[in-house]
Order: structure tokens, then C-alpha cells, then sequence
């Protein structure tokens, strides 16, 4: 890895690949902080103050919100019995049960809806995009948190597989109709400097005029070698071994592929369509 005295050395380091651009550019500020963003799952036991937490939250949803709805909402996990209710429906995160901060991010519909019946006007908007718009406010809400917290020096981890569990989750924290958790997410100071995690080549990701996929495999292939020299994933570590087997080589794709290979949270559309939405 580079010494990280400029731009293009974040850059390097972060796509794995040889860069001139940024390269007359200090490392420093928050552009620098966006490309050095690692996830912690290893937190001191120092507390998170409550005015901090405050603050970080103001910052959070201070992002921009789908026409000034504002179709997001947080619920800060505190009872003891709670925190141990969620914990123990995800034993692979250790760091659930013992983290400073724990909280559930929530894509709220159901605000905008009371607010018609206040103000006496139909919702008129009950299809799935009702549903997209408070999820992507969320989205944009957990990571103002993110960028918050990692600017005075804390480290979070998002957690997606609470929705796994969306409906014991839903009962723990009391989600009323038209209300449904986003993402998890764990706070704290960290424990050590954590693992930057290589992507993919933004070649794959930004497309001129048109989407263009014809150079996925070379690509793919070659971000592959380069992640695994980076780390390779221990044999011990491949997914579903019993179904496929020990891969001599076994990249990003092959780990990914294996990954969704494996139906998750088929519950979801039964759980919002509990909740009230119209996926129509």
C-alpha cells in the first residue's frame, strides 16, 4: 500500500490500480476521509456521548430527502432486553451485543400519511414507489451518519441482515403500518484501524452516454487477482462448500456469486405488504 500523500495515492489504494489523477492533491479533508472509509466491527469501551450521538444525527438527516418528504427515521436501541433480542438473532456479529451504539435506520411511510389525515387531502401515491422513496431517503440518511461520525473520529458498521429478521426485529422495536427497517447500525470508537476493503475498478461502475457492460468479465476477472493479492479468502472462509465444492481459486466473484446463489429475506414483500404498502 502507498505512503497516502495524495489523492491519486487513496486512489491506488482503494481500487488497486496505478492513478495520475489526484496526484496534485494533499490527502486531506473530507474527500481524503470518503476514500480512506473503512467499517469497524471492533469498538473500545469508551461510551459515545448522548450530545455527540445528538450531533451525529442532526448531521445524518440533514441529507437530502425525495421532494422535502423526509421519509426516514432512526430508533436508538438502549433496553438491555432488546439490544440481547437482536443480538441473538444475529450470533454471527458478536459486535451487536456489545457495541456503544446501536440503532435501526427505518424507511417511514407512514409520516407523509398521517400528515394527508391531518391536513384532511388523500394520499394519492400508495404504489411502490411509495415504498422506494422513503427506503432511498434512508439510504442517504445512514450514510450522512457514516461520513459524521467518521469526521470526529468514530467507526460504524451498517448492518443489512437485520432485515433477515425483518419481522422479529419489526415486534422488538414496536414498527407500527408503513414503517420498515433499512439497515442496522453499530457504533463506536474503534479498536483498531480496520481493513479497507478493495472495490471494483470505477470502470466497471461509470458508463458514457449508455449503459456497457461488454468488458464485465475482463474486468471482473482482473479485479478478482487484484483483491486477492490484497487478501485472499481462506479455504475455510468459501461459502457453501457442500453444495459447490473447494474452489482452487476463489475471487470477489466467486464468493458473491456463491453468496446470492442462496435465497435471503424472500419475506420482505410479505412483511410490507403486512405493513400497509401497495408494491403495485
Amino acid at each position: 500500500m502507498t505512503q497516502n500523500n495524495t489523492i491519486a495515492d487513496l486512489i491506488e489504494d482503494r481500487f488497486g490500480i496505478s492513478t495520475e489523477t489526484g496526484r496534485n492533491m494533499e490527502a486531506t479533508g473530507e474527500l481524503a476521509n470518503i476514500l480512506k472509509h473503512r467499517s469497524h466491527r471492533r469498538f473500545k469501551d469508551d461510551p459515545v456521548k448522548d450530545d455527540i450521538l445528538e450531533i451525529l444525527l442532526a448531521a445524518a438527516f440533514s441529507a437530502p430527502a425525495k421532494s422535502d418528504l423526509q421519509q426516514s427515521a432512526v430508533v436508538i436501541i438502549r433496553d438491555s432486553k432488546k439490544r440481547d433480542a437482536i443480538a441473538n438473532l444475529i450470533p454471527s456479529m458478536p459486535w451487536i451485543r456489545t457495541c456503544p451504539v446501536l440503532m435501526i435506520f427505518l424507511g417511514d411511510s407512514r409520516r407523509i400519511r398521517r400528515i394527508c389525515e391531518m391536513r384532511d387531502k388523500p394520499f394519492a401515491n400508495d404504489h411502490l414507489d411509495a415504498f422506494l422513496n422513503a427506503a432511498v431517503d434512508t439510504g442517504l440518511v445512514l450514510m450522512n451518519f457514516i461520513r459524521a461520525a467518521e469526521a470526529i473520529g468514530l467507526g460504524c458498521c451498517p448492518i443489512s441482515v437485520v432485515r433477515n429478521h425483518i419481522d422479529e426485529i419489526a415486534n422488538i422495536i414496536e414498527l407500527p403500518d408503513h414503517v420498515f427497517p433499512v439497515a442496522g447500525m453499530t457504533a463506536g470508537y474503534p479498536a483498531d484501524a480496520g481493513y479497507l476493503s478493495l472495490r471494483l475498478h470505477p470502470a466497471v461502475n461509470v458508463h458514457i452516454n449508455s449503459y456497457d457492460d461488454s468488458e464485465l468479465e475482463t474486468e471482473i476477472s482482473a479485479y478478482d487477482k487484484r483483491r486477492n493479492e490484497r487478501f485472499s479468502i481462506p479455504a475455510e472462509k468459501q461459502r457453501e462448500t457442500q453444495r459447490y465444492g473447494i474452489a482452487n481459486f476463489y475471487g470477489w466473484s466467486e464468493d458473491k456469486a456463491r453468496q446470492v446463489s442462496i435465497t435471503e429475506r424472500e419475506q420482505l414483500s410479505s412483511y410490507l405488504k403486512k405493513k400497509g404498502f401497495s408494491l403495485g
